[in-house]
């Protein structure tokens, strides 16, 4: 059933997501946020899709942490779930993504024409510049940015070095951080085509002021709290880091996404 299902996502996403791209290669004279605003009504189909076609749910804890004004959200990344659902939980926002995407055919193209913060990764240092300035001149139109601070998609259970780029970016613009921590990889696995179905949980954490304070603290912060969030959340995606074995349906989910 898991693979029907996914079969017939993948035949949905295809036929809604090509139009939309062909459509979005026509608003290149229109201001940037109507762009915005016209490309991604892509977003609320497909998150309507996820949830009858592959019968994946989602809750929100703590969305009264979510400030009046734009922030940068600093995010575990587990899949391209998270990429899609964060445009439906917080105000309109952009990515930072590597410049490579925009060369994927129609989603790529599409891509391009929304306003958003696209880097060359190979750049080293020079990434982080194109991050800070770039992003300033988001949040200046009113967009929220979003970070994968750990800078890729990361199984469930595993956790990466924390990169202090969304940090910077936040203290360099003068906005708060919020910290989201969620389990999109327990049902949409990275480079899985099978999906599974259940319930998300996304977790909004309190604002992390930034003012007083270094970026680096900020972004010790922000780890400290969506780390032990994940734990609390769901214990289960670290039995291994608490000495204990696998559960056997995490070792057949594993099995499915390979």
């Amino acid at each position: 059933m898991h693979l029907i299902r996914s079969i017939l996502f993948a035949i949905v996403l295809t036929v809604v997501t090509v139009p939309y791209a062909l459509f979005a290669t026509l608003l290149f004279w229109l201001p940037p946020m109507t762009r915005h605003r016209l490309i991604t009504s892509w977003v609320p189909i497909m998150m309507w899709v996820i949830r009858h076609v592959l019968g994946i749910r989602y809750r929100v804890i703590g969305a009264e942490n979510i400030p009046a004004g734009p922030a940068v959200v600093l995010s575990k990344h587990q899949s391209a779930w998270e990429t899609i659902a964060l445009q439906v939980i917080f105000p309109p926002l952009c990515y930072v993504l590597k410049r490579e995407l925009l060369r994927v055919p129609f989603f790529g193209w599409a891509l391009g024409r929304i306003p958003g913060i696209a880097i060359d990764r190979s750049a080293g240092k020079d990434a982080l510049t194109q991050v800070v300035e770039q992003g300033r001149e988001r949040l200046k139109e009113g967009l929220w940015v979003v970070v994968f601070p750990e800078g890729t998609r990361v199984a469930p259970g595993a956790t990466l070095r924390y990169k202090p780029g969304g940090a910077i970016l936040a203290k360099r613009a003068g906005v708060p951080v919020v910290p989201v921590a969620h389990n999109a990889g327990e049902f949409w696995r990275r480079n899985a085509f099978i999906k599974r179905p259940g319930e998300i949980v996304v977790s909004i954490g309190p604002v992390i002021d930034v003012k007083g304070a270094k970026a680096t603290d900020v972004n010790e912060q922000a780890e400290a709290w969506i780390e032990g969030e994940m734990r609390r959340l769901f214990p289960h995606l670290y039995r291994e880091e608490a000495g204990m074995p696998p559960a056997a349906g995490d070792a057949a989910a594993e099995d499915e996404g390979n």
